[in-house]
């Protein structure tokens, strides 16, 4: 009889804590959560985007009328795509994304959909292969590949926004189901033919098959199911509606649904913080003073370090990743004045961020970061565990100075990463506080930094 009364009391008690154990997990709201992929995506943070296209060697073009110009004009004598991918390795970039072809419409891999491009070009006796030079020099330096194809605009076959014939006029549904198969050769060759993706980038999106344009969907899923996507129904990652390289503030990675990034500014521009879809935004962004395209008369005496610090604060510092665009000339390289830029924003960011006074993580409302001695500090970051959601909704941080605590900074959405600077204040504890909350915070990183060992030039 007591063995039986023991083994009645361990069974309540077992399924009490089991009903306590589910409680307390339904008691946390269920927040919107990235993929693993869109997580690991946005710890690579900047991008290098490298503008490439028949423009760099014939700019008087008309639009439409690319069907008059030779395609012997692309001829790139020196182009090196080790040099470009080189130059995003040194920026601190971690992927990079080429276009394979842009509004031009001219190909820049060996493609059979309509004869305009390398393959019928005098470059490398119409055997040259961009895209695969691009993806093979990307794997060499340890940079992740990613390939931009613009559907919604083609000169040479005359398609206008948003992706339709007769110069976007439409009226041919044969024509229509014409240019959608064109369009998923070219996908199939892009994202078939060249081994795994990191980011498709579809400019401006695509039109929907039930609207006479290609199932983009079926394609992703089947070449390139571990690549983000950028634009359109399958987008995965957003635009922050401008091509400043600056996003809005508080940025939240969460929409209402990802319509929703297409139709209002508010949800591009900030995201939403009820939002259901997990969706971060990326920061698209020329170098300071060029244009998404070279030109001869770029101007090489531009000194935009300061200008790029700035970006990278208001992207990077705003939890989005920062796409910044390259230029190679018509001899196939990215000018070494600009190289130059390149490489002194990689080394800058190096400097002020590549190695922390004093760091923590942990879970809770309150981090505490307490020093040696009294330390100044003029930069914070944070990073949210994004795995668990993004839990913060207001904080501030707080300096321990003379037995008092005294707010330095306060903010709004952390998410992946949030910096914040201010000026420079000797500290003995540093203290990050969440004011408000939708569950428990998960904390990957509070850490403190000082820049002022030398300032930026």
């Amino acid at each position: 009889m007591m063995r039986a009364r023991t083994t009645l009391l361990l069974s309540l008690t077992t399924t009490v804590l089991l009903l306590a154990t589910s409680q307390a997990a339904s008691a946390e709201p269920d927040l919107a959560k990235p993929t693993p992929i869109q997580a690991a995506w946005q710890d690579l943070e900047i991008g290098m985007f490298i503008h490439y296209d028949f423009w760099a060697f014939k700019r008087d073009v008309k639009q439409w009328h690319w069907k008059d110009i030779s395609p012997d004009l692309y001829y790139p004598k020196k182009l090196d795509t080790d040099q470009w991918v080189r130059t995003a390795k040194a920026m601190g970039a971690k992927y990079a994304i080429l276009t394979a072809k842009h509004g031009t419409g001219f190909l820049q891999w060996q493609s059979d959909a309509y004869p305009f491009g390398l393959k019928q070009s005098r470059w490398r006796n119409g055997k040259g292969d961009l895209v695969r030079d691009f993806v093979e020099s990307c794997r060499k330096y340890g940079i992740k590949p990613g390939i931009y194809c613009h559907l919604i605009y083609n000169d040479y076959l005359e398609i206008g926004h948003p992706g339709k014939i007769n110069r976007g006029k439409g009226d041919d549904p044969q024509k229509q189901a014409r240019y959608a198969e064109i369009c998923e050769q070219m996908l199939t060759e892009l994202l078939g033919n060249y081994g795994p993706l990191v980011e498709i980038w579809f400019d401006g999106g695509a039109l929907p098959p039930e609207n006479g344009g290609p199932n983009i969907g079926h394609l992703i899923k089947k070449y390139q199911p571990h690549a983000v996507v950028f634009q359109s129904n399958h987008a995965t990652i957003r635009w922050v509606g401008n091509e400043s390289g600056v996003a809005g503030y508080p940025c939240w990675s969460t929409v209402p649904s990802v319509e929703s990034i297409h139709t209002d500014r508010n949800v591009q521009a900030h995201g939403d913080p009820n939002g259901s879809v997990w969706m971060p935004g990326e920061c698209d962004v020329t170098l300071p003073g060029h244009g998404w395209n070279w030109t001869p008369d770029q101007d090489p005496n531009i000194q935009p370090l300061e200008a790029l610090m700035e970006i990278y604060y208001k992207s990077v510092g705003r939890n989005c990743n920062l796409l910044l665009n390259a230029t190679p000339n018509d001899e196939g390289l990215i000018p070494e004045a600009n190289v130059k830029h390149y490489i002194a924003f990689g080394k800058e960011i190096a400097r002020r961020f590549g190695k922390s006074v004093k760091e923590t993580e942990g879970r809770g409302h309150t981090l505490t970061l307490s020093f040696d001695r009294p330390t100044i500090v003029d930069h914070v970051v944070i990073m949210e565990d994004i795995m668990h959601g993004e839990r913060v909704r207001a904080y501030v941080v707080e300096a321990l100075r003379n037995k008092t605590w005294c707010e330095i900074v306060r903010g709004i959405s952390i998410g992946h990463k949030k910096i914040d600077r201010f000026k420079p204040t000797e500290v003995s504890k540093l203290r990050f506080r969440c004011t408000k909350s939708a569950a428990t915070p998960v904390i990957r990183k509070f850490a403190a930094y000082n820049t002022t060992v030398r300032t930026c030039k």
